[in-house]
């Protein structure tokens, strides 16, 4: 394809998301996928990596081979239908190439049914792309060009890396490897290894353009539950979108269940939905018919919710990255965010590890809707010792009390006798001030009659 189509289908593809320029990671891959390299890119949620993919793709795309052309993994179904509606939108400047979603959720029999004609591009989670090409042979996935690993940290997590290799190694050998992730652990290396040919890596911290601006605040839960706290901040704030994130599947449940019981509509994001609820939850984002979203921090990774103005994070994860993640949702593309990190007592290392890392929290309370500003979180009152209490200290730690029956009784006998001198001590202080202050009175009140 000559270079000036490409560069007029890109500009298109842009202008139909909404992109005015490319992201620092759209820039660095997009030229990669072009001349075929196998990438491994790393970066974080909201840097615009989907498309740095999706792009290049479609440019490759023929839509006279009525054959597979490209595949893309995603772990979970969230984050592959937002990938298929990503390509749909895209898809309307390309009108003649198939795309087809492929997880689980949906009766296998239908979907076997209507592959007699091959899509050209594939999106889907590794578990269903197996089944059908494996086990089913309906899909053909052995003749396409491009694989996409998205997410590839959360694959190996959930375990997901063993199907995504029976699916390769039945693939042609020339394949080019696309791999997509926040992180690459060390387990990852080995997949890498064997199915990318001279890679070429790029890692993305961050986007200027994109990169967060958070105020941070913390809120003592004090007597209360999280889901309790969220109650009280709430009525303070008005988002365009909230993301709420509680630590568990239950805890995101349970919460949810008591926004509702409060009349406070909501979109509910966890691995515990039903299929049914899952895609209903996934067209509600897609509408933004609520502005508050209440999820755990797997449901939600990967997701590109745009446009959140505020997050609440019902205590800190166990994996503190995630909290990197949660309060990255709000502030992009020169915009502030808040994020709102609801706290107890067992939180203390997880805050003291990010003020160590330079994240700056503002402690604050809430009364009847109205925000109070605290002393600085980790805050202790500097007071300098009385000398009473230095004597006393000096007593109990005196090395020559030897430790004999009625030891402590002798020693509480000495504080006792200490504070006695000390309390006369003061009293006399006390009346030699009281006499100085009325001789004073005594000589104004003379010079005043004479």
């Amino acid at each position: 394809m000559k270079l000036e189509t490409t560069m007029t289908h890109l500009k298109a593809m842009m202008d139909i998301n909404g992109f005015s320029q490319l992201t620092d990671i759209q820039q660095a891959v997009i030229p990669l996928v072009n001349k075929s390299r196998d990438v491994i890119a790393t970066s974080k949620t909201g840097t615009g990596k989907t498309h740095a993919y999706l792009f290049p793709i479609f440019e490759r795309l023929n839509p006279e081979y009525p054959h597979v052309q490209a595949v893309i993994t995603a772990p979970t179904r969230e984050l592959a239908t937002q990938i298929f509606q990503f390509a749909q939108k895209i898809s309307v400047l390309f009108p003649d190439i198939r795309i087809e979603l492929f997880t689980g959720g949906v009766d296998r029999s239908r979907v076997v049914a209507k592959l007699h004609t091959q899509p050209h591009l594939v999106i889907g989670t590794p578990g269903r792309l197996k089944d059908l090409f494996l086990d089913q042979a309906a899909l053909r996935l052995d003749t396409s060009g491009i694989f996409v690993v998205d997410e590839a940290d959360m694959a190996l997590e959930y375990g997901f890396l063993d199907d995504i290799d029976m699916i390769v190694s039945r693939m042609g050998k020339k394949v080019q490897m696309l791999v997509f992730s926040a992180t690459i652990p060390q387990a990852l290396r080995p997949f890498l290894r064997k199915y990318l040919v001279r890679p070429q890596n790029v890692n993305v911290e961050s986007d200027e353009v994109f990169k967060p601006r958070v105020n941070h605040i913390l809120v003592p839960a004090k007597h209360l539950d999280y889901p309790q706290m969220l109650l009280k901040i709430m009525p303070s704030f008005q988002p365009y979108i909230c993301l709420i994130f509680a630590n568990t599947r239950v805890e995101a449940a349970q919460t949810a269940q008591l926004l509702r019981d409060e009349g406070i509509s909501i979109i509910e994001l966890h691995g515990d939905l039903t299929p049914r609820q899952r895609r209903q939850a996934m067209t509600q984002l897609e509408n933004k018919e609520h502005s508050y979203i209440v999820a755990t921090d797997i449901a939600s990774r990967g997701l590109d919710i745009s446009e959140v103005t505020h997050v609440v994070s019902l205590g800190f994860p166990r994996e503190l990255e995630f909290f990197i993640h949660r309060s990255g949702r709000t502030g992009r593309a020169g915009k502030e965010g808040t994020c709102f990190t609801i706290y107890k007592d067992s939180d203390d290392a997880a805050i003291r590890h990010f003020q160590k890392l330079g994240i700056s929290f503002k402690h604050m309370t809430i009364s009847a809707s109205k925000w109070r500003e605290l002393k600085p979180y980790g805050y202790k009152h500097s007071f300098k010792r009385s000398e009473t209490e230095i004597a006393i200290a000096k007593i109990v730690k005196r090395k020559d009390i030897k430790v004999k029956p009625g030891y402590k009784k002798k020693m509480s006998a000495e504080i006792e006798l200490l504070k006695r001198k000390k309390r006369r001590e003061f009293i006399q202080g006390e009346i030699k001030k009281q006499k100085k202050e009325r001789a004073k009175a005594k000589s104004l009140a003379e010079k005043e009659t004479s």
